[in-house]
């Protein structure tokens, strides 16, 4: 999408700066002493938000990219069945997205963005508009003569390299009004909020946000995250458990699973599991209710209604785990997870922050009820219809 410059002169329109901190739960964010971040929040918008179902980032990510539900916006999970192909796919590319991102929506004001995540999956999904793209994953060899070369992807340090990137751009960039950063959860799946290794990542991060701001003092920071994290002991193969229970179905899929297995092994709160035939459901539904662990089985209807998930992209039936409990592909039916084992997707690790700094006609705390609304207020794509444009405009 082209940038409408006719309408809008992007100097009239504040920096936008969007930190999507990967894994930050409500419990990491307690538990780290994190000066700049609390300080924003104590001065400016906090809210105790709901991330959106399935708790695994290509949802919520996208969500808040677009300012939507996955009703809308169409991404549903990190996996899916391809019902052109038959098989079990990522959901990473742009082709999926139906809604407009951030990026987009800012062009129509005439506003320049900028995407920035140590994910690369990120850049395929949601870099639709971005004028400047950069996966720490594999950054560019500008990138790496600029900054050095990335930490792995695989690393705590990756997040501050991707910092750093940032405070570049914020300097170095001015024509970009809109700078999104997403981090990764590799922290978050291997440390709990209270050890040690935890807290000094999060306090790094928090530094390198005041090294942010005071590059760009003049900008907005809009902080939240995509879903928490939590212990799970228990994991089970859907499809082996069913056939063995004289229930098979076509295919079970975790809604986790992507290409980061040393994150989570694939394995997640949520499984889209679809029938062999619709009649089969009852059956199925019985004895999938009967596995422990299984918290709910909704049917396809259920789950679009109560979850906000679009019905062509899900399963017949959808299946959510307790809080100890996760799905996906085993050589067993049934797994015994280890003790240091951490993952989400379910209903468990919905809760995470928001908090706004410095940004000029924010809404209200109670208008931040979800991840969601973290940058839906901003841009909207009626004012470049004709109406007199909205979002933040400096004085």
């Amino acid at each position: 999408m082209a940038a409408d410059t006719s309408r809008s002169d992007q100097r009239s329109h504040q920096r936008i700066v969007i930190l999507m901190c990967d894994g930050l739960g409500t419990d990491y964010y307690a538990a780290s002493p994190m000066p700049t971040l609390k300080r924003w929040a104590a001065g400016g918008v906090y809210a105790d938000a709901k991330a959106v179902m399935p708790s695994v980032t290509n949802a919520n990510n996208t969500s808040i990219c677009c300012g939507a539900w996955p009703a809308t916006h169409g991404i549903i999970g990190n996996s899916f069945l391809d019902e052109k192909t038959g098989a079990e796919e990522y959901m990473e590319s742009a082709d999926l997205l139906l809604a407009p991102t951030l990026f987009e929506r800012a062009a129509r004001h005439g506003v320049r963005s900028a995407l920035l995540t140590s994910k690369k999956k990120t850049t395929a999904l949601l870099g639709r508009g971005a004028e400047i793209l950069l996966a720490a994953e594999a950054p560019s060899p500008e990138w790496v003569e600029r900054l050095g070369a990335a930490p792995p992807i695989y690393s705590r340090e990756i997040n501050y390299w991707l910092m750093r990137a940032a405070i570049e751009v914020l300097k170095n960039e001015p024509q970009i009004g809109v700078l999104y950063v997403h981090t990764t959860d590799y922290p978050m799946h291997m440390w709990a909020p209270a050890a040690e290794e935890s807290k000094t990542h999060l306090a790094t991060l928090d530094q390198l946000l005041a090294e942010a701001a005071a590059a760009a003092p003049d900008a907005a920071f809009l902080v939240s995250a995509d879903h928490g994290m939590n212990y799970k002991s228990r994991s089970w193969d859907l499809e082996k458990a069913l056939a063995a229970r004289d229930a098979p179905v076509r295919m079970a899929i975790s809604a986790e699973r992507d290409k980061y297995l040393r994150h989570h092994n694939g394995l997640g709160g949520t499984a889209w599991v679809h029938l062999n035939a619709l009649a089969d459901a009852p059956r199925v539904a019985t004895v999938l209710r009967g596995l422990a662990g299984v918290e709910q089985v909704l049917s396809r209807a259920e789950a679009a209604q109560a979850l906000h998930l679009l019905p062509e992209r899900i399963g017949d039936l959808v299946v959510l785990g307790d809080k100890d409990t996760v799905f996906g592909h085993l050589d067993v039916e049934m797994e015994r997870m280890p003790a240091e084992f951490r993952t989400h997707g379910s209903l468990h690790e919905l809760d995470v922050p928001i908090v706004i700094h410095n940004a000029r006609g924010v809404p209200p705390a109670s208008y931040f009820r979800h991840n969601l609304d973290l940058a839906r207020w901003l841009y909207p794509l009626e004012a470049t219809a004709g109406a007199e444009l909205a979002g933040p405009v400096s004085a």
